[in-house]
């Protein structure tokens, strides 16, 4: 098995993505419980297991989605070339490549505590075997993968910190409402291939103005559940400022998705949902990691 099927089969930059939040998410919950002994390697330690563990339940979850879609898959032209459907790897050798990740994985968020490992199994369970099958059904499936999709921020806090407090909700809420511009960004790109396979992932099931409105309305809410950092303490005036310049940024590319109606707008709006998760995020770290003594 070649490293290109096995990174296609994992979908290894949404991989990294989650575990970077994950990884984020971690260093403020450490926080939290006292000051970060930098050269501490009990702290370095668990935040290894986490990248790890992390990983390869995110990849174990992608492995299992891509097995179940494999058919359709084969439907689409981004993902013909995919690993399963051009017949490069086996159904069974993707079985148990994903079934063992999402053990090792799992056991290994599971040393942590077992609240990280519960909601690794979550998480698998939720994209893998939920949100999936969703797709082809109805565009609720968003909602149901937004779920999954924001508990890297969930995860990363509890192993470094048990408790699922206020703090904890804030990471998640962020990264939960960024998901809907961003997957309906990615959906009002891809809409003519993802028709090919059946997906119904735009909010009206179109490319219209009803997808274009609930687009914006949740770029719109999105905006004051960044500032929340701020509005509880836990940041200061940084993490608000470049929150809401990066929500206005956003807001405004939401717009102009509104305004045009055009793939191209889509795109940006799409390329704007990368770089604003991980600057929001950061600047949450930063600041708090300089707010709280």
């Amino acid at each position: 098995m070649k490293w290109s099927d096995f990174s296609k089969l994992i979908k290894l930059r949404l991989t990294f993505m989650v575990t970077f939040s994950a990884s984020i998410s971690y260093l403020i919950g450490s926080k939290v419980v006292g000051t970060i002994d930098w050269s501490s390697w009990d702290f370095w330690s668990k935040w290894l297991i986490l990248i790890g563990g992390g990983f390869l339940v995110t990849s174990a979850a992608n492995g299992f989605n891509e097995i179940i879609e494999k058919d359709l898959d084969r439907l689409m032209k981004r993902t013909v070339d995919r690993p399963l459907p051009s017949g490069r790897m086996t159904t069974g050798q993707a079985l148990v490549l994903s079934l063992f990740m999402a053990i090792f994985g799992t056991y290994l968020l599971g040393k942590l505590n077992l609240t990280t490992g519960y909601l690794s199994v979550f998480s698998i369970i939720l994209y893998a075997f939920d949100y999936t099958p969703l797709k082809q059904k109805s565009p609720i499936a968003v909602f149901v993968g937004a779920i999954p999709g924001a508990l890297p921020a969930l995860i990363g806090y509890v192993a470094a910190h048990e408790k699922i407090d206020e703090i904890a909700l804030i990471l998640f809420a962020i990264q939960f409402m960024w998901q809907f511009p961003h997957f309906w960004a990615i959906a009002w790109v891809l809409d003519d291939d993802y028709k090919l396979a059946g997906f119904r992932l735009l909010p009206s099931g179109k490319r219209n103005l009803t997808s274009a409105i609930i687009t914006f309305i949740a770029a719109l809410i999105l905006l004051p559940v960044s500032l929340l950092p701020t509005f509880y303490g836990y940041g200061g005036y940084y993490v608000g400022a470049v929150s809401l310049v990066m929500s206005l940024i956003f807001l405004y590319q939401a717009f102009n998705l509104l305004r045009t109606l055009e793939i191209k707008a889509a795109r940006t709006l799409m390329f704007g949902s990368f770089y604003y998760l991980p600057v929001v995020q950061l600047m949450f770290l930063f600041d708090f990691i300089g707010k709280v003594k």
